[in-house]
């Protein structure tokens, strides 16, 4: 991940901690397009800054967000193999 995809995708987690604090991560108590409309004026936001369409911005979001999980799943192993 690029320094400038971890900025790209610390925004959107501040912006996330700030404002969504009450919003569960469930999909069945929030449905996910509840989630999106929550996330639209940080990803509108970046989406200018970086010049991209919105939903373009979106997609990156979500594959950051996948690439952080998996390296977090990583040191988390990496930890308990030392064990």
């Amino acid at each position: 991940m690029t320094t400038e995809d971890r900025e790209f995708l610390n925004e959107i987690y501040k912006y996330i901690n700030e404002n969504l604090k009450d919003m569960e991560s469930d999909p069945q108590k929030n449905p996910i397009s509840e989630q999106i409309k929550a996330l639209r004026p940080i990803l509108q936001e970046l989406a200018m800054k970086y010049q991209m369409p919105v939903e373009d911005a979106f997609i990156k979001y979500m594959d950051l967000a996948s690439e952080a999980a998996v390296e977090r799943d990583r040191e988390y192993k990496a930890q308990f193999e030392e064990i």
